[in-house]
């Protein structure tokens, strides 16, 4: 609905006004879960950032508020319509200097508080323009006061990935420098940017705002597989959030763009909730079911056993792994996945990818063999794959022209012993489809785990405006290649990979089926990295390891499997080497998670103990489906045994309890105050211990606000 002043779109659980009246910036006056239509200050933050070299920022600053261009852009018009399940919004602008047009886009699925946004910009102007950068979505936080405001963030690196903190903006982050006083906006912001080619490889693109006075939360994602940027910052009237693909300041991208041409923003997304964070993730989790490319996968949920993780570790033969594929489908196993190594005929392979032929010397009589073996136990057979790089020993490496790889300055660049394929080449994407269609077709894989264990810099020069925009058309182009095998294979898998976690974002996860959560090979660290992959990754695609050992004792294997069992149980372990007792324990783990995996395609995570700390003894993550709650719960050491667990949402509720795994240890003393919402448990003083529960609502619950997090 369009008025004079204002445009009001939405649905049922959306609601968006943006004000388009002449006199001020077109800019969202409010994005709501629906229906908060309060008297508002009229909005002051533009709707679109536009850096545009020539004009520059309309204030001294490094954010990317009050650009000269997004300052000037005027209202144009606007439409709305449908595209399948989508709704969508169009907010054109024009800044009549430069001839620049924008149409910043918002699509969202009819009952669902989540939008997805981005934003193209075209030159209807006489003159080349150089862009500098361009938000995909900016907007003030609900005019909220920043003394009200917590910031949520994740730091992330190789396994230690998704280590979340919230705090209020004023500790710290904006301090209160008397604005009023000064009669303009202050200059600093939180920037929290991403470079190269790792988009998750230092922090995560997913962060967030509470207002703790109203509860009122937005959650959002960044959705691009290369370099990034979101910030959030002060002005007079309140706090606002800017949203980016690849700078200029970060990331050495411009982008010309001629009389007539067009560029396009990465896409954003943003979830709003009036009940706290809780709401605000339950949104962007249904949003991110919405978003991703339709697979069997994502419903099935295979178990995936890997030889890799302190089993094998990148060292297969056909010795090895005929007794661990019997291992792995006795205790339940669907899918097969046979990681590195198994094209190396010597003892050092890393500099040497790249033709991903199979080994003869580990495969005496082929990896046939091995692959048959696999499919007459009645599992499907993967392999790891690390396609876009070359191992500067390959031959492929001379086989392929100069302009199928990175390069600055007419070098190629090296890291860590590989190069790193530019998939715009179409040599480079024939070489790749080769490879996939030969494994595929010849061999029958039907899973492939894609690594990817360097990071390509800052990008390339080579047919590009600069090496930011050279790297952001790679980024493009390995999309585009993706989207191309899945339509060739519609039934094959395809894991997301990069060193464990480093590369975990919905550009790249809107296409592949699950998510490795991380490497790290301690059973005792790991928790932490599982309990907040539901903030990044959908359950049914976060993959987090569960690796047995002979030599574990029975709560240290519930301790490690437990780990697994809330998204996509990923196994490994030397299952051969186990006694009947311990595979047993397995298969029982297996068939649990089998028996929950449909309730938690569909279910919302929430933290009854807060999203969880590095150090944290006790952690804890629950998933919600329907009137079904199914709780893990780790205790890692310390001197309290005991622990209590806010469960508002059944509060009220008379419920019942059962522990599913492990069932055949001694059970944690469990007490529920239906009044107070609150479940306590008592464990046992052992090193380290996890319980899997399953909690039914046999009664309804008194209604009540969602409880935010502890921390």
């Amino acid at each position: 609905m369009e008025s004079a002043t204002s445009v009001v779109w939405g649905h049922s659980a959306l609601e968006l006004v943006v004000d388009v009246a002449s006199g001020g910036p077109v800019g969202v006056r409010s994005l709501t879960a629906g229906g908060d239509r309060a008297d508002r200050p009229r909005a002051v933050q533009p709707l679109v950032e536009l850096l545009v070299a020539g004009q520059g920022r309309a204030r001294v600053s490094h954010r990317f508020s009050e650009t000269a261009v997004g300052t000037r852009m005027v209202f144009a018009g606007s439409s709305s319509g449908t595209d399948g399940k989508w709704r969508e919004l169009h907010i054109d602008l024009r800044d009549e200097r430069t001839g620049l047009v924008a149409r910043t886009t918002f699509r969202s699925v009819d009952g669902i508080a989540a939008c997805q946004i981005t934003t193209t910009v075209t030159n209807q102007g006489q003159e080349p323009v150089l862009l500098q950068g361009l938000s995909s979505f900016a907007a003030g936080f609900g005019h909220a006061r920043a003394e009200d405001v917590d910031l949520l963030r994740a730091d992330s690196e190789w396994l230690g990935e998704g280590r979340w903190a919230r705090h209020p903006l004023r500790d710290g982050a904006l301090p209160d420098l008397g604005l009023g006083l000064h009669g303009q906006d202050g200059r600093g912001r939180v920037a929290v940017v991403s470079t190269g080619t790792w988009s998750t490889g230092t922090v995560l693109p997913t962060g967030g705002l509470v207002d703790r006075r109203t509860d009122q939360a937005w959650l959002w994602q960044v959705e691009h597989n290369g370099a990034w940027r979101w910030e959030v910052a002060e002005r007079m009237n309140g706090v606002y959030v800017a949203l980016l693909g690849p700078t200029d300041i970060d990331h050495q991208w411009q982008q010309r763009l001629l009389p007539g041409e067009s560029f396009t923003s990465v896409p954003v997304s943003v979830a709003v909730s009036a009940s706290g964070v809780d709401g605000a993730i339950a949104a962007l989790t249904r949003h991110r079911r919405e978003i991703v490319r339709p697979h069997r996968d994502l419903t099935a949920l295979p178990v995936v056993f890997n030889d890799y993780m302190n089993t094998l570790m990148g060292d297969p033969t056909t010795e090895k792994l005929l007794p661990l594929i019997d291992a792995a489908a006795d205790a339940g196993a669907e899918v097969f996945c046979v990681d590195a190594g198994w094209y190396d005929n010597g003892s050092s392979w890393w500099d040497g990818v790249g033709e991903w032929e199979p080994s003869s010397t580990r495969f005496p009589a082929g990896i046939e063999e091995v692959i048959g073996h696999i499919r007459a136990r009645g599992m499907v057979p993967g392999l790891w794959l690390e396609p876009e790089v070359i191992g500067v020993r390959s031959p492929m490496g001379d086989r392929l022209p100069e302009s199928a790889f990175l390069q600055r300055g007419g070098f190629r660049l090296v890291e860590h012993g590989r190069y790193h394929l530019d998939l715009r080449d179409p040599r480079a994407v024939a070489h790749l489809d080769a490879v996939v269609d030969r494994l595929v077709g010849e061999l029958g894989v039907g899973y492939f785990k894609l690594d990817y264990n360097i990071d390509g810099g800052a990008g390339t020069d080579v047919a590009a405006d600069s090496v930011g925009a050279g790297l952001l058309a790679c980024n493009r182009a390995h999309l585009a290649w993706l989207d191309a095998v899945l339509d060739r294979h519609p039934g094959l898998v395809l894991e997301n990979c990069a060193s464990g976690a480093m590369r975990m974002d919905y550009a790249m996860l809107s296409r592949m089926q699950l998510q490795s959560t991380s490497d790290q090979q301690d059973h005792l660290r790991y928790p932490p990295i599982a309990v907040a992959a539901p903030m990044s990754v959908l359950p049914e695609q976060s993959a987090s390891w569960a690796y047995p050992q002979p030599g574990m004792s029975a709560e240290e294997m519930a301790f490690t499997l437990c780990t697994g069992m809330l998204g996509r149980l990923y196994l490994s372990g030397r299952l051969d080497a186990m006694t009947a007792a311990q595979l047993d324990s397995v298969r029982a783990a297996v068939r649990v998670h089998q028996e929950i995996r449909a309730d938690l395609a569909a279910a919302v995570p929430l933290w009854p103990l807060g999203l969880p700390a590095w150090d944290d003894r006790w952690l804890s993550l629950a998933m919600k489906s329907g009137d079904l709650t199914y709780l893990a719960v780790w205790r890692r050491g310390g001197d309290r045994t005991d622990v209590t667990l806010p469960l508002p949402h059944l509060r009220g509720a008379d419920i019942e309890l059962d522990v599913l795994h492990p069932s055949d240890l001694p059970e944690w003393t469990c007490d529920w105050d239906a009044d107070a919402g609150v479940l306590s448990m008592t464990a046992h003083r052992v090193p380290a211990s996890a319980r899997l529960f399953r909690i039914t609502r046999l009664t309804s619950p008194i209604p009540s606000p969602t409880e935010g997090f502890a921390r």
